[in-house]
C-alpha cells in the first residue's frame, strides 16, 4: 500500500485511540483518501483498512484486557453507540470498546459506501447501525 495511505490509516487509528479524532472525522479522512471500508477485530487487536483496488492494510490496535462476552447484548451495544454519537461527557474510544466488548461485540466493519457499521459477536450475531443523516 502507498506509504501516504498507510500514514493516513495509522493517524486515524491512533486518533481514535488517543481521543484526538471523532468517528465522523475518521470516516471523512479515510473516504477522502479513497478507502472504502475498515474493520476492527477486538480479539486480535487489529484494524484493517480496505482500498477499492483490493489492497488492504492491517494495523495493530491497543489490546484491551476486557474479554469479549459470550452473550451478544444488542441493547447495550446500541447504548454505547448512542453515547459515542452524542460524545457524552467522559466518552472515550477505549471506554466505548470496553462497553461493547462487555456486551459481546467481537468487532465491527464500517462501510463508507453502505453508510453503515455492522457489529458482530462471537456467535456471528449482528447489529447494523446506519450512519446518522
Amino acid at each position: 500500500m502507498d506509504p501516504h495511505l498507510i500514514d493516513i490509516a495509522t493517524a486515524c487509528l491512533r486518533g481514535a485511540e488517543d481521543h484526538a479524532m471523532t468517528f465522523p472525522q475518521i470516516v471523512d479522512t479515510l473516504m477522502a483518501a479513497g478507502f472504502e471500508s475498515y474493520a476492527v477485530d477486538y480479539r486480535r487487536a487489529t484494524a484493517i483498512y480496505y482500498h477499492p483496488d483490493g489492497d488492504s492494510l492491517a494495523l495493530a490496535a491497543h489490546r484491551l484486557d476486557t474479554p469479549v462476552a459470550a452473550q451478544f447484548d444488542t441493547a447495550a451495544i446500541t447504548a454505547a453507540i448512542r453515547e459515542a454519537q452524542q460524545l457524552v461527557p467522559g466518552y472515550s474510544y477505549e471506554g466505548f470498546c470496553r462497553k461493547v466488548m462487555d456486551a459481546g461485540c467481537a468487532g465491527y466493519i464500517v462501510s463508507f459506501s453502505g453508510r453503515r457499521a455492522v457489529y458482530f459477536g462471537r456467535t456471528a450475531e449482528t447489529h447494523v447501525e446506519h450512519f446518522p443523516q
